[in-house]
């Protein structure tokens, strides 16, 4: 299908890794990085999708790992969750950027800088076109970056959960980087996910996709015209169904 098509879908939350937003570095974030993923938002943006996002930290965790080892969990949890922060206001600007109205809605108190995650309002900056990021996880320590965005797709209704992944097409059999033959899955149940261990997101985050019906696409971010394709009905990568 071309771009010129109509989307399959009206509301999307698209899950990307803190990674995404390394490029070629080690840690940190890659200014031409964040553009080409905020010129591919904008791309499925200007086809009068509804986008929401929720984002990693571990291009910045990367960095802070030894200085985290041997922690308190809770407090760590709760660096990561700042450092989302710092992700969150990083792709606003570039998408503000490239003229699309963004909010950054944050799941623990930063006033000064985003908005406290309102459901309600969410959903209203949605429905008036603009791209919302959902940003600190829940807001809780001891969940992941998987189990908010699970959590946000269900509670603002989004038909699907579009998950990035770094130089992997999608789900396969086996840890493909390990194991030479892994086989590459372009179809499986979360229940199947689930029983098999495979490693699509943690297992609360499946767990609430598959009681609420929310299939998953997993796809890889390197191909700059993924998004859009999937937007348009296009099999890309592996779907996760019930």
């Amino acid at each position: 299908m071309s771009p010129d098509s109509d989307p399959v879908f009206k509301r999307v939350l698209i899950k990307l890794s803190g990674e995404a937003l390394m490029g070629p570095l080690d840690y940190g974030t890659d200014p031409a990085t964040v553009e080409a993923i905020a010129k591919q938002l904008k791309s499925v943006h200007d086809r009068g999708v509804e986008i929401a996002v929720v984002l990693g930290a571990g291009n910045i965790y990367r960095g802070l790992s030894e200085a985290a080892a041997g922690m308190d969990r809770a407090t760590a949890d709760y660096m990561g969750m700042l450092a989302i922060v710092l992700n969150a206001l990083t792709l606003q600007d570039a998408l503000e950027k490239l003229g699309v109205h963004t909010r950054v809605q944050s799941a623990i108190t930063v006033s000064e800088v985003a908005e406290p995650y309102i459901r309600r309002r969410a959903m209203r900056h949605l429905e008036k076109g603009r791209v919302v990021i959902f940003a600190a996880g829940t807001g809780n320590p001891f969940f992941t970056t998987d189990t908010a965005a699970a959590l946000r797709a269900v509670e603002i209704h989004a038909e699907a959960i579009l998950m990035a992944k770094n130089g992997v097409d999608g789900v396969y059999s086996a840890d493909p980087r390990v194991d030479p033959g892994a086989k590459f899955l372009e179809r499986i149940t979360h229940m199947e996910a689930l029983q098999r261990g495979l490693k699509v997101m943690d297992s609360t985050a499946l767990t609430l996709c598959m009681e609420n019906e929310l299939p998953l696409y997993v796809f890889n971010m390197d191909d700059e015209e993924n998004i859009d394709r999937i937007v348009s009905g296009e099999r890309v990568g592996t779907l996760v169904s019930t």
